[in-house]
């Protein structure tokens, strides 16, 4: 699941951020489920506008999905959360 929303102060730079509940797994898992989603956000920051605020929570099946599944499915929550914000008309 993914949430995005535009901030009004363009000062600020691309912000993520990770949600990882004990439902993912014990601390072991959960750390490299984070681990692989800031991974693949990083390569993702260039394509990010400046002021951009995404927040990630991480779902069960994320800590067993191969890296190629778990990259596709962000880039889709990413898409996702975009077409949401315009259609709500908060991106500038």
């Amino acid at each position: 699941m993914a949430h995005s929303l535009r901030d009004p102060d363009d000062a600020h730079a691309t912000r993520v951020g990770f949600i990882v509940s004990k439902a993912v797994g014990n601390a072991v898992v959960r750390n490299r489920t984070k681990r692989r989603l800031r991974a693949i956000m990083r390569d993702r920051l260039g394509e990010l506008s400046q002021g951009e605020l995404f927040v990630l929570r991480a779902l069960p099946h994320a800590a067993e999905a191969d890296f190629s599944v778990l990259d596709s499915e962000v880039v889709e929550l990413i898409d996702k959360a975009r077409k949401k914000l315009d259609r709500r008309g908060r991106r500038a």
